[in-house]
């Protein structure tokens, strides 16, 4: 065993297994690049899995840092209101829809707080009977106990049974499957990725979300859209909806919001806003003065036209170049902006991501045949076309 073995090693001992073999060590990181311990630089196009859109020590979220820390208050709890996390609700009701947020510490908590707020919802204006949930195949909202029950992995739910009851999964584009849904189960949402994201980088039909939101209309069920991955400027709107001009009752937020610092939000609509009383949800850390600065700092930046832009056209461009990686074993390209996925005729999404990584590029799958592309929103021509060259020598 190597020295660097050795170190490793020595690093992972005490961390649980959770995560499966890891033999890179980061140590720096600069736009779209980082660094391992040995030295070697590699460019990322996971971007921490959507999180970091603005980069690896991005100076928006430099100066944000500096400005909450000199405030000299890290957390207060929610027992007081702070300016930035009031300007931060603020900002997101006036970009999205009228009513309220919450936030929290992750993209799990965020779902599992839109299905409590939800059943609170339905059980104010419905009564008793309208507390189950519509999933759909392919899904992932989480690992937490009611986020797993709808996330549509049953290797990852097997262990912890039982778990949350009265969730059903649909197939995307059944329109008769989910009327029947609605009017049998009387559900009280239908929670939805707009694109899927660890189900294969999978764009939702726009046909089907509009009448899907009629539906949930007619049948008084709430339509809650999951953009922890897929929103916040990732497909080239700032929320993913706003290509479909399908507006959710619920929206869930979270990976890049903070720019990597832990944070997830839900912004509810005022009807479901009205029904939520003092109790009955709360968290410690959720919107804490410098998490929130930071997030409000990140999302005035994505927000700006010429940057949603500009992520079209690097979307564009890295669309360009993997297409042109298209030949036997390789079947095409989906998503939508800078949320692309390689899709591969075998399970061999891990061993191109491995191969890519000792090239010097950071990838990550998204199942065993599709291999993901989010890079920083921030990434340049010059880096797309990198990625694409390394990926031209993996394929070939």
């Amino acid at each position: 065993m190597s020295a660097g073995d050795e170190a490793r090693t020595g690093l992972e001992g005490a961390l649980l297994s959770l995560y499966g073999d890891r033999d890179l060590t980061l140590v720096k990181g600069e736009g779209s690049r980082v660094w391992d311990d040995q030295g070697q630089s590699y460019l990322d196009f996971t971007a921490g899995i959507a999180v970091s859109a603005l980069g690896h020590r991005s100076p928006v979220i430099e100066a944000a840092l500096q400005e909450a820390w000199d405030t000299g208050l890290m957390h207060t709890s929610n027992l007081y209101r702070t300016r930035p996390a009031a300007e931060l609700a603020e900002f997101l009701v006036q970009h999205s829809f009228p009513g309220g947020v919450f936030f929290c510490n992750s993209g799990a908590e965020a779902n599992e707080a839109a299905i409590k707020f939800a059943r609170r919802w339905a059980r104010t204006v419905h009564g008793e009977g309208h507390s189950d949930v519509v999933a759909f195949r392919g899904s992932f909202h989480g690992r937490l106990y009611g986020t797993l029950a709808a996330t549509d992995r049953p290797k990852y739910q097997e262990p912890f049974r039982p778990l949350m009851p009265g969730v059903h999964f649909a197939e995307l584009g059944d329109l008769d499957g989910m009327a029947r849904l609605l009017q049998e189960e009387r559900p009280c949402a239908v929670l939805l990725e707009p694109v899927q994201g660890e189900g294969g980088i999978l764009p939702v039909e726009g046909a089907f979300l509009c009448e899907l939101r009629e539906l949930c209309r007619e049948h008084g069920t709430l339509l809650v859209f999951d953009e922890v991955q897929c929103g916040l400027g990732r497909t080239g709107e700032l929320f993913a909806w706003q290509h479909y001009k399908v507006v959710p009752d619920i929206l869930t937020l979270a990976k890049p919001l903070a720019g990597g610092l832990p944070m997830g939000a839900v912004v509810a609509s005022e009807a479901v806003a009205a029904t939520l009383q003092p109790g009955d949800h709360a968290t410690t850390f959720g919107g804490g003065p410098l998490v929130a600065s930071v997030a409000l700092a990140v999302v005035r930046t994505v927000a700006e036209p010429a940057f949603l832009q500009r992520v079209r056209e690097a979307g564009a461009r890295l669309r360009r170049g993997l297409e042109s990686l298209t030949r036997p074993g390789v079947l095409g390209v989906r998503g939508r902006g800078l949320m692309l996925g390689l899709v591969l005729e075998e399970d061999r999404a891990g061993a191109v991501v491995a191969a890519a990584q000792e090239k010097g590029l950071l990838l990550v799958g998204a199942g065993p045949r599709v291999v993901r592309f989010v890079p920083p929103l921030t990434v340049s021509d010059e880096e797309i076309d990198e990625a694409v060259e390394v990926l031209r020598e993996v394929v070939a």
